[in-house]
């Protein structure tokens, strides 16, 4: 039995050193990123039961990514391995201000925008406690969302249940294609995930709204069902069955600002795995968030110590010796 399965696309993202432009670097960093895995890469290392599907080249760089998805023990050997196609790739110009950072994707025809449902290893669906998706997967193509539909419905009839992340991508679809494309997701998940400027273009609110508006509109929505809404660098909010809860964030020196969300993603689910209260799960997210911010790459490299630490702290501390 596993706590958490998921099903997604990781990528080879490639990056100039900072301040650097892309068209001026000579050199690139190489990290892999995938929301989907990087939220197992924070749930494994926290102790949780993972397993990653997803549809990877069997040549040198698809083998990496299960290796270093695999180190940190997130099951990994439902892979399906395909000699026909590429790895998804993307280029990241990190924010120098003013200047704000930019994705280039180079994922068109990639192995995993090609999974088929026969291809789909069903067992670690029918033993999983949740099973999590994000909009980024139901934005690359009908196929991928068919195949996402049954994933869901066969873990969800074996007992799982349903965390979506809205994760809402400009550069993959339009804001009406992912409001009609992931509708029946944010009503029917057992949790989802929202940025707030997303649920409100979502929710069709204006763009002035409270906090508390906008929660209080999708928890009506979602009848009640637990909903998070993150706020940058406010924090986040959150409301199940009538109950609302804030949480705070605290400024931290950004190294790596992307997979913060989904470090946040992955604090929250250990919230609902370990059965927290509301306030407890949404305090250890934005503890997540705020450490994956201090690490360069994608993946949130932590410890539990890690978190339990600076959620102890009022202020940072020294060199731990």
């Amino acid at each position: 039995m596993y706590d958490i399965v998921s099903i997604g696309e990781t990528m080879l993202r490639l990056s100039p050193p900072i301040p650097m432009r892309l068209e001026q670097a000579a050199s690139l960093e190489v990290h892999f990123g995938g929301s989907e895995s990087n939220t197992l890469v924070g749930l494994s290392r926290l102790g949780a039961k993972t397993c990653w599907i997803s549809r990877l080249p069997d040549h040198p760089m698809g083998q990496q990514v299960a290796r270093l998805i695999g180190m940190h023990g997130v099951d990994t050997s439902h892979i399906v391995w395909t000699a026909e196609d590429r790895l998804g790739v993307y280029f990241y110009e990190p924010a120098s201000f003013p200047r704000p950072g930019e994705v280039i994707y180079d994922r068109k025809d990639s192995a995993f925008t090609h999974l088929a449902q026969t291809e789909l290893p069903i067992k670690p669906l029918m033993h999983c406690r949740w099973f999590h998706a994000t909009g980024i997967s139901l934005a690359l193509n009908p196929q991928i969302r068919s195949v996402m539909e049954f994933a869901k419905t066969k873990a969800r009839s074996n007992g799982a249940k349903v965390s979506f992340d809205f994760n809402y991508r400009a550069k993959l679809w339009g804001i009406d294609q992912a409001i009609e494309g992931s509708s029946q997701w944010v009503e029917s998940s057992d949790l989802v995930f929202f940025a707030k400027r997303d649920a409100i273009a979502y929710l069709k609110l204006d763009s002035d709204s409270s906090d508390e508006a906008v929660i209080d509109r999708l928890c009506e929505l979602r009848n009640g069902k637990c909903s998070v809404v993150t706020l940058g660098e406010r924090g986040a909010i959150a409301s199940e069955a009538g109950s609302r809860v804030y949480a705070s964030t605290r400024k931290v020196e950004g190294a790596g600002r992307l997979g913060g969300g989904d470090a946040f993603s992955a604090g929250f689910l250990f919230g609902r795995l370990s059965d927290w209260s509301l306030a407890d799960s949404l305090a250890w997210a934005n503890a997540m968030a705020g450490l994956k911010y201090s690490i360069p790459g994608d993946m949130p490299i932590l410890h539990k110590k890690d978190v339990e630490r600076y959620l102890s702290q009022t202020s940072p501390s020294g060199v731990q010796r």
